[in-house]
């Protein structure tokens, strides 16, 4: 229960609303009418349902499909934070209404909320009746539980009437769904009711459920007498009379209420289950909602799904000298990774449902540390995205396929890549041989952009090596300067009318051509595919001759040609004169002219980096009214998101360039202005950045009366960029197969750092001492008392080995740290 006395100063980072517990949780104070500049978030998901909770309440809630199958209403609005589920408590003697979450009855008296991996909890004490609110999801079944603790804390007895409150959507939006959504009151007592909508063809099958573990004394599935006409949810009229009207039948506004009743003794405790949730049938909806109701199967379910998040979470641990990149690395930027990016493909500022080809690819490098099976199978998933011509689907939702065919020129480059990653950390070449079919769907017309659409699934079957190597033919196309052809847009979607006549090139893209065709040659080497192997590598050669010969601008690289040989990112342009990922690419490739390269990221730090708001821009100047056409980037102000912002994608390449120079002080710094706890450890950071001071923000802005505050957040690929890029490029782990190596790049002030890395079932405490102050350098292992001369071999042997190694200096390192 919250004491309003308790001091802030057992909170790390404290920002006056703010900070981290002794458990890793974000924990938000307030009192009175505090509240954060923009709602801070949890996305709290599984594989098949999850919800949003704010600082303020839990809500919204889907299953299946987190865009088209909601089922209460998520309204992507930070100003308002509205909701459609609420819990509400009432004195039956006072008659006083209240809620245990800030909203949507606030009051002046003290509020917890209490973010953690996997769950929220709220606490709260009117009245002398405290009440905690633990809210999670089950660990796979598609059940949302909320278990409401109540404790009388006074010293008469308390009568307490609490209602559960769940506005129907079982759609994409409410406006379009409430006349089709049919309900049921499921049991004789009234603590099942049950909604369907077989208007929604996809989703017909799908009943919804909210069930609560009370006996119910009066219940409602008409909102318009819940709330009232013209009424709010604070209070709602239904509140303010003795009862509900017990009105199961489908009505044209529905929703699902249920009031209990019940008496607590002076000190007594009562434990309440509010489930929510949706099964494949009206069956199925019934036995999972008679799974969790009891309180002790829902604390019980919290307590396993919590468990599971504390398991992958903890297969790395670092400890380092600075906690605000313990904090990040080891907690938050997985978590942000797999529960909302895979897992929910929702957040606040947007809601898609849908799988990103090159999204969720880049996502799943992160988890090949701790969760190798799910990487693993999103593999795969993506290779069944391929078109027979070797093109993929751009994005498609994967409960039905339907999705977009673009000209997007890296989409299927990044199957090979992540395909790469995989098989060198996982030694796991064995996903090579796997075999998935192709989609089959009509081309694009001449003067078609895309087609949105649900292709059909192809007789022909290949393995993920030949699914490889189709994407990269099919990728590697040349124009005039030999630079590969932007199409409809490279990385930057915003930049989709660079090549939209079919001649603009890319100089990234030749970039990242090169670096994936050289590794994926490797595993056609392995395979004596030599055809192959000496095809890809002849490809590499020819880019990087071009990239030399027609992009460098004579302090950097240029970004791209327009159809016209217009180029982009010189420093002729008016806009866009530089732009940070061709230069970044240039080290992570591993191609670049090692004096150009070193060059071109010296004009990225001294043009890009804004030191004042310490941030990094993706490109400068903003693009406005110049004579070229990029496309829709120019849409954005000038200054907000890939328009000139820092872009925390392409931040944290810039990061990974740094490192992989050896720069460990300028790349740890680099690194501390992205992670969002150094933006938001004080009152005055919190009203600049506004955002959540523990997940990443996709874009922060540089726009005039809004620098340095952060825009987009949970929902972006940075999160697992931000957990590589820390782990691998800046603490140097490199795991290849049953081998571990550190190669760190830290700043020299570091004397030591430590990873507990936990192997199958063995566990590896690693101690790297820098006594003689570097940057970067080799590390020399003991290992159980035992010298080593080269990396560790990793055996799972259910033991626990301790190695200690030292940072030595290696005369000129080099490139070194993450492999990009």
């Amino acid at each position: 229960m919250v004491d309003s006395a308790l001091s802030n100063a057992d909170l790390r980072f404290f920002n006056g609303l703010g900070g981290f517990n002794d458990r890793g949780e974000y924990e938000i104070r307030m009192t009175g009418n505090d509240l954060p500049p923009a709602p801070w978030i949890n996305v709290i998901a599984n594989p098949s349902a999850g919800f949003i909770a704010s600082e303020s309440g839990p809500g919204p809630t889907w299953a299946v499909n987190s865009s088209f199958f909601r089922l209460t209403p998520w309204a992507n609005d930070p100003v308002s934070d509205p909701s459609g589920e609420c819990i509400y408590l009432r004195d039956d003697l006072t008659r006083e209404i209240w809620t245990p979450t800030p909203a949507p009855i606030r009051e002046g008296t003290p509020y917890t909320t209490r973010h953690g991996t996997g769950y929220t909890i709220f606490e709260h004490e009117h009245d002398q009746i405290g009440t905690s609110l633990r809210v999670g999801m089950a660990e796979t079944d598609p059940v949302k539980i909320q278990i409401l603790t109540v404790l009388n804390l006074g010293d008469r007895p308390r009568s307490i009437s609490i209602t559960s409150y769940v506005e129907w959507v079982l759609g994409t939006d409410r406006e379009r769904t409430h006349g089709h959504v049919r309900t049921e009151v499921a049991s004789p007592a009234g603590d099942v009711m049950l909604a369907s909508n077989t208007f929604e063809a996809e989703h017909a099958n799908q009943v919804a459920f909210s069930a609560v573990s009370e006996a119910v004394v009066s219940y409602t599935a008409d909102r318009s007498a819940f709330i009232g006409r013209n009424g709010t949810l604070s209070p709602p009229a239904a509140l303010q009379r003795e009862g509900l009207d017990c009105n199961g039948d489908t009505v044209p506004d529905p929703c699902a209420a249920m009031q209990m009743r019940i008496e607590l003794q002076p000190g007594e405790t009562r434990e309440l289950t509010f489930l929510l949730g949706s099964g494949g049938s009206r069956e199925q909806a019934l036995v999972l909602a008679d799974r969790y109701r009891k309180p002790e199967d829902a604390q019980s379910a919290l307590d396993q799904s919590v468990a599971a998040w504390d398991r992958r979470l903890s297969r790395i641990t670092v400890r380092t000298p600075d906690p605000a990149f313990d904090l990040i690395a080891n907690k938050w930027s997985l978590y942000q990774a797999l529960s909302c990016r895979m897992w929910g493909r929702i957040a606040l500022y947007q809601s898609s449902g849908a799988y990103g080809f090159r999204d969720q690819l880049q996502d799943v490098t992160a988890f090949v540390y701790a969760e190798p099976a799910l990487a693993r199978d999103h593999i795969l998933n993506a290779a069944s995205r391929q078109f027979e011509e070797g093109d993929v689907q751009h994005w498609w939702h994967p409960d039905t396929g339907r999705g977009v065919r673009t000209r997007f020129a890296d989409d299927l480059i990044w199957l090979p890549y992540v395909v790469s990653h995989y098989v060198r950390l996982a030694g796991d070449a064995s996903i090579l041989e796997e075999r998935t079919r192709y989609l089959s769907s009509r081309l694009l017309d001449p003067d078609e952009d895309e087609i949105y659409d649900v292709p059909e699934i192809s007789e022909k079957s290949d393995t993920v090596y030949a699914h490889c190597v189709r994407a990269l033919r099919r990728a590697c196309t040349a124009g005039e300067h030999g630079l590969p052809l932007f199409g409809g847009g490279d990385w930057n979607d915003g930049m989709n009318r660079v090549g939209v006549g079919g001649k603009g090139e890319s100089v990234w893209l030749a970039w990242f051509l090169i670096r994936t065709l050289r590794e994926f040659s490797l595993h056609a080497v392995a395979r004596a595919d030599n055809e192959v192997a000496d095809e890809l590598n002849r490809i590499a050669a020819a880019y990087e001759a071009a990239v030399e010969k027609s992009a460098w601008d004579g302090e950097w690289y240029r970004r791209a040609y327009y159809d016209d040989g217009t180029p982009l990112g010189s420093s002729g342009n008016a806009e866009c004169r530089i732009d940070s990922i061709a230069q970044s690419w240039s080290v992570i490739s591993g191609a670049g002219s090692p004096e150009r390269a070193r060059v071109a990221m010296q004009s990225m730090d001294k043009h890009l980096v804004r030191e004042d708001a310490r941030l990094l821009m993706l490109l400068t100047p903003s693009f406005d009214n110049g004579p070229n056409d990029p496309g829709y980037i120019q849409g954005y102000l000038p200054g907000v998101r890939e328009n000139g912002a820092q872009y925390t994608h392409a931040a944290l390449w810039a990061v990974l360039a740094t490192a992989k120079l050896g720069k460990g002080n300028r790349a740890f710094e680099l690194y501390q202005m992205i992670n969002p706890i150094t933006h938001t450890s004080t009152p005055e950071g919190v009203d600049t950045y506004k955002v959540e001071p523990y997940v990443v923000a996709a874009d922060v802005y540089t726009a005039e009366g809004h620098l340095g505050r952060g825009g987009w957040t949970w929902y972006t690929g940075s999160a697992s960029w931000l957990y590589r890029v820390g782990l691998e490029a800046i603490l140097g782990f490199r795991k290849t197969g049953d081998t571990l190596a550190i190669e760190p790049c830290i700043p020299d002030s570091w004397d030591r750092f430590e990873i507990d890395y936990r192997f199958g079932s063995t566990v590896y405490s690693i101690l790297i001492e820098n006594p003689m102050g570097l940057e970067t350098g080799v590390v020399s292992f003991v290992v159980d008392g035992v010298a080593l001369t080269g990396p560790i071999q990793l055996v799972d042997d259910a033991r626990h080995h301790r190695a200690v190694g030292t940072l030595k200096n290696a005369g000129n390192p080099g490139v070194c740290g993450s492999d990009g």
